[in-house]
């Protein structure tokens, strides 16, 4: 039997709401093993997707690599995430200060790509190897609320067990 969204999610999803800001999130993404999070409205649906890639990009110009610190000063913990920045062309304390208390729906990727809980893998395998976007993870959405989230990792898992079973 083929496994189902349902069979490979995790249900205890960490998510944010379009309001939190810019630097709590930062400061969440710190203490985790994953790299964004669904973004959902009080009543449980799914507004957007927030990734390290869009919160660092608020950062990004072109040259040099550099750490981002979290929180305010004293900076006590970094994201481990380099981008590149021109010296000449961003002042960090600054970006950092103007960018620190934008909420998360101003950054967010709100077209969001998600799966039902019947989706099977192969459903979920296309998504996850589009050409077009680079998905890690797939919100699991059930009347219009989010219920769990598929990680790459979990459909490897999956492969690699049902590679297992049809060799026995």
């Amino acid at each position: 039997m083929t496994p189902t969204a349902r069979s490979l999610m995790e249900t205890d999803v960490e998510t944010v709401a379009p309001d939190d800001e810019v630097s709590d999130v930062l400061g969440r993404l710190a203490d985790v093993e994953f790299n964004g999070f669904p973004v959902v409205d009080p009543e449980g649906a799914v507004v957007g997707i927030v990734t390290q890639y869009d919160l660092v990009h608020l950062f990004q110009t072109e040259d040099r690599t550099l750490w981002i610190p979290v929180g305010l000063p004293p900076f006590t913990e970094t994201l481990t995430y380099a981008v590149d920045v021109s010296w000449d062309d961003l002042d960090l304390g600054i970006d950092l200060a103007r960018n620190a208390d934008r909420p998360i729906s101003e950054v967010m990727t709100t077209d969001v790509v998600t799966v039902a809980p019947t989706d099977d893998l192969d459903a979920i395998l296309d998504l996850l190897a589009d050409d077009e976007r680079d998905i890690n993870r797939l919100p699991v959405v059930e009347d219009g609320r989010l219920v769990g989230i598929v990680a790459r990792q979990d459909v490897l898992r999956a492969v690699r067990d049902l590679r297992a079973e049809s060799k026995r």
